[in-house]
């Protein structure tokens, strides 16, 4: 009893809260992305695969230019209150404001059962600095979360022989850093090849 979990800097949570956190957590490796799901996708990803890949593009990042472990930490974050309000998509129109509330309210939520103020305003901080992009890596990590979901449209079109176009479109131009305005262009490049290929 009140044993604690200790970090490097000393802060610590109880092994039971330390528990029912990734308990928590591990509810967004059995979400799936409600987007694929809508449009059919077999055996669509979770919101944990998509996470995952997302912080790998944190070791690709210049670290001149970027705090790759703020990149990092931010992208293991932005969705984690998905594991209490699920993945609101677009097209369940869902106003902005009741999503923002809802997945706050999420985060809350989670951060609170830790019963560690330090860990929770932290991840908090994360969470808000994502949703309102007030630094360059929240920037980069939201043009990541867009680029990542294309990368695996393109793989889902060669793999299950389907057309995603509509989420080709809705990110054309929407990217605001040239490292992923390189990715997104040679990308499309890559499909372009491959489209043309098969009309012949």
């Amino acid at each position: 009893l009140g044993v604690l979990t200790m970090s490097a800097s000393g802060r610590g949570v109880a092994p039971a809260k330390v528990l029912d956190f990734l308990r928590v957590v591990g509810r967004l490796k059995r979400t799936k992305r409600t987007g694929w799901v809508h449009r059919g996708v077999a055996d669509p990803e979770s919101v944990a695969d998509h996470m995952y890949r997302m912080a790998m593009c944190s070791f690709l990042c210049d670290a001149d230019e970027y705090d790759r472990n703020r990149v990092l930490k931010l992208a293991v974050v932005h969705d984690l209150a998905e594991s209490i309000a699920g993945d609101i998509a677009p097209h369940q129109n869902v106003p902005k404001e009741e999503k923002a509330r809802l997945e706050m309210e999420a985060l809350v939520q989670i951060t609170s059962g830790l019963e560690n103020e330090e860990i929770a305003a932290e991840i908090v901080e994360l969470f808000t600095d994502y949703e309102q992009k007030r630094t360059k890596e929240a920037q980069l990590v939201a043009d990541f979360d867009k680029f990542e979901m294309i990368v695996q449209a393109d793989e889902y079109e060669q793999e299950q022989d389907m057309e995603l176009q509509e989420f080709f479109d809705s990110t054309e131009g929407k990217f605001r850093t040239d490292l992923v305005c390189s990715w997104d262009a040679e990308l499309r490049q890559q499909r372009g090849e491959r489209q043309a290929k098969l009309k012949r």
